[in-house]
């Protein structure tokens, strides 16, 4: 299993830029392949909170990576976690 956790940016359909922090991790266990995780924006937003599916993450020295958000929780009044599951080769 190959991990990161630091700081990425995600990139919103209409190309808005979000700075936060991810930790994600590959899957290779048995027949599940791919790479999933979770992003912590620094402001949230109501696009980000609505953001759901063709959005790319994108990690320092540009390796980038698409994923779909498959939720989102509030952590305290102004910050949430989004839950994200990539698609295709993991940035990382």
């Amino acid at each position: 299993m190959t991990s990161y956790s630091g700081p990425a940016t995600l990139i919103l359909t209409d190309g808005a830029r979000v700075a936060g922090m991810a930790t994600l991790k590959t899957n290779e266990r048995g027949d599940l392949k791919g790479w999933t995780g979770s992003f912590r924006p620094d402001q949230a937003s109501t696009e980000v909170r609505n953001a759901s599916d063709g959005l790319r993450l994108e990690l320092p020295y540009e390796e980038i990576g698409e994923v779909d958000v498959t939720g989102v929780r509030r952590l305290l009044a102004t910050q949430v976690l989004m839950s994200l599951v990539g698609k295709g080769p993991a940035p990382f």
